[in-house]
């Protein structure tokens, strides 16, 4: 049925099919994201957060500082490591560091994660904490990306599935990847309705023009979800089967 769906420009036949992946998938809940313990080395007084006072190191975000302490940051991961021991123009560690491509709010939820420890605080939207997910894939924070990772299974919806999605599969986060393959099964006919999943499971001209499209353009088998569905699907169908005969 999936190599129907590959190529298929029918829109009544895909929406049939999605309703019985749908129904095989089953509506149980979806398993789980399990958090990963923090192994951080050492804590600092909230009080030192972006604090100059005794800082050794500043980070320029956005063209703004944000003030670090080298005795924290030095054992956070081998990425902060190497930040910190670059060195400047006159060949010692620099004190000013640059840091491109991350957002000057991002990288303060990131650095209050390190300083002060816990959770709480990254309780925030899904834009966000996608957006602190792949920075803390970026410098190599394993335990704060895992973190990102399930709050996000948690707030997973029909408007936000496909960015978490493809955020997920950008920084390497197999078990939320899955975890979204999984709600794409559940809820298939409704996603459909979207234009950004119809893009992302059946290309941009099939998702746009449905059944008028005259040309060839379902993904190949490397460019589209439809093999990591089917698995999902196959893997969830046995699991079924085993605890049947139970």
């Amino acid at each position: 049925m999936f190599a129907i769906l590959r190529t298929t420009k029918n829109d009544a036949i895909i929406q049939q099919l999605a309703s019985i992946f749908s129904h095989c998938f089953g509506s149980a809940p979806l398993p789980a994201i399990a958090e990963m313990k923090a192994s951080l080395s050492a804590q600092l007084d909230p009080l030192f957060l972006n604090n100059p006072d005794m800082s050794d190191v500043t980070f320029v975000v956005e063209g703004k500082p944000f003030y670090g302490h080298k005795v924290l940051l030095i054992t956070a991961s081998d990425k902060f490591k190497s930040l910190l021991a670059s060195s400047g123009s006159n060949g010692s560690p620099s004190k000013e560091i640059e840091i491109n491509d991350v957002k000057y709010h991002i990288f303060q939820m990131m650095m209050s994660y390190l300083y002060c420890g816990g959770t709480e605080s990254l309780k925030r939207n899904v834009s966000d904490l996608l957006e602190l997910l792949s920075t803390a894939n970026q410098f190599q924070l394993g335990a704060l990306q895992r973190h990102c990772e399930l709050i996000c299974s948690q707030h997973i919806n029909l408007d936000n599935a496909v960015s978490i999605y493809k955020t997920a599969k950008a920084n390497g986060s197999v078990d939320l990847s899955a975890f979204c393959e999984s709600f794409f099964l559940q809820q298939m006919p409704a996603l459909l309705e979207k234009e950004g999943f119809r893009t992302l499971l059946l290309g941009t001209h099939r998702a746009r023009q449905g059944n008028n499209c005259t040309s060839s353009m379902a993904h190949s088998r490397g460019d589209s979800p439809l093999e990591e569905l089917e698995a999902i699907l196959a893997q969830r169908l046995r699991s079924l089967y085993i605890s049947s005969q139970v």
